[in-house]
């Protein structure tokens, strides 16, 4: 797919992947050999059918193709830029046994791409009769949008409780503008209210309403789709001077409250000539890729593994390395250094060498005793992952959590040990993918659906 080049990108928030041409999505779409056993459906956390929205394409009939698509996913835009295709769909394509799998991902952006720039033109399908049933979805993230879009599809009101001023979750305030523009979000988001799902945005709930007193008020089921917004810390001297920031609160900044348009976005940040980015997620690529843009002349990735076992997505990794950021990998932080006015000024790190492998399958990182040494940096994003905010959790009476705060659903239904409360995405699994909360999302509106047809 064309990119912008790497170095003109690295100064602009502009969307680095500029999508398939006509003439690129047909040769794609005609690699695809309609295998009998279609293995990258079951490969697809909410089951799209994938060869035969390809095979629309193929046959140039694109209404069908976005028929087919929207019938399993309601946010194919979104799923088209974000999602981990590489992993899942495409790792199981019958190609991919001999060569290069069907670029899956790509043709479905391509597919709700062209939707977008021709919805006028497609008649939408009609939602089943009302139900006359009520269901509270409270957050608008990628598994409250998709179980509010299903739900509704069914015929029953759903009203969706979102804390912030704007809808979309961690797709708005989590990854920036160059991988998933906002137009695009919102583009999705529109397709749902257009399925008469209403959204009350400002509603934070917990406070504003109590999951009981929803239950208590009318909705016959709740759905928790509230993420996971918690930041985690390094817990070392020196983590509270000025210019250390989660990547939450770094990343909302930029995407969500717009800091790199300020003046004209009345948000500042902390423009870094040197920046170190602790992590090695998608999360840290995109902290350290939108520092690079908003000014920085060196960021770092200091991550405390090898370059094998990080998590983050082998795309964006490369797209980092393209745009000139400088990986640190063998090394963690032992303490930040500051000033006497509080800003940090440098972070002091071990090197560090692998051992045997811990409980998640990689190699243990072992300290290297006397190896200590200084980065200069004056900003530094931590990003070493997220837990649910225990809001909701802890004014909702009966609802079960794990230690980290995790709330403990049902893996098939969503279904919590509370009667009417589901839950599904980052609240039940911690941090994961979009994708994965979609499914999620899918799940726990079918299980509702059953549950609501019983009562």
């Amino acid at each position: 797919m064309p990119r912008q080049d790497p170095k003109v990108r690295a100064r602009n928030f502009n969307e680095v992947a500029l999508g398939y041409t006509h003439e690129m999505a047909l040769k794609e779409a005609n690699r695809c050999i309609q295998c009998p056993k279609r293995p990258c459906i079951d490969g697809c956390p909410v089951n799209v059918d994938i060869p035969e929205f390809i095979k629309a394409v193929r046959d140039n009939d694109m209404p069908e193709s976005v028929r087919i698509m929207k019938g399993k996913n309601a946010l194919p835009g979104i799923c088209g830029r974000v999602c981990p295709q590489e992993t899942q769909c495409e790792q199981v394509c019958t190609l991919a046994k001999k060569g290069a799998p069907i670029a899956i991902g790509r043709l479905e952006r391509y597919v709700a791409d062209w939707e977008r720039e021709h919805s006028s033109d497609l008649a939408s399908s009609p939602n089943l009769p009302p139900t006359g049933k009520k269901v509270a979805i409270i957050g608008s993230g990628p598994a409250g949008l998709t179980c509010a879009a299903d739900l509704a599809k069914l015929g029953h009101q759903v009203t969706i409780f979102e804390a912030l001023h704007v809808a979309g979750g961690v797709l708005m305030y989590g990854i920036p503008e160059f991988r998933l523009p906002k137009a695009i979000v919102q583009g999705e988001v529109d397709y749902i209210k257009s399925l008469g799902v209403e959204i009350k945005l400002d509603s934070v709930m917990g406070k504003l309403a109590t999951v009981d007193e929803l239950l208590e008020g009318g909705y016959e089921a709740v759905f928790l789709g509230t993420g996971a917004g918690l930041p985690m810390f390094l817990d070392i001297p020196g983590e509270n001077f000025n210019g250390v920031y989660s990547a939450n609160e770094f990343l909302s900044r930029v995407n969500l409250m717009k800091a790199y348009l300020f003046p004209e976005y009345d948000t500042p940040i902390k423009i870094g000539r040197k920046v170190a980015v602790v992590g090695g997620g998608n999360v840290a690529m995109d902290s350290a890729r939108c520092a690079l843009r908003l000014g920085a002349d060196e960021v770092y990735i200091v991550y405390r593994r090898s370059r094998v076992e990080m998590p983050a997505r082998h795309e964006e990794v490369e797209n980092a390395e393209e745009e000139g950021i400088i990986f640190k990998f063998l090394t963690n932080p032992k303490q930040f250094i500051g000033n006497d006015q509080a800003w940090v000024t440098a972070v002091e790190c071990y090197e560090m060498e692998l051992g045997e492998p811990d409980a998640s399958g990689r190699r243990r990182p072992i300290v290297k005793e006397g190896s200590e040494f200084v980065i200069d940096v004056d900003v530094a994003v931590v990003a070493l992952g997220t837990t649910p905010n225990p809001l909701v959790p802890s004014t909702t009476r009966g609802l079960e959590t794990r230690r980290n705060g995790t709330v403990v659903a049902d893996e098939e239904t969503g279904k919590t040990v509370k009667d009417g409360v589901w839950a599904g995405g980052d609240v039940v699994t911690g941090s994961a993918t979009v994708i994965s909360a979609m499914g999620a999302g899918k799940c726990a509106a079918a299980s509702i659906d059953a549950h609501l047809k019983e009562t």
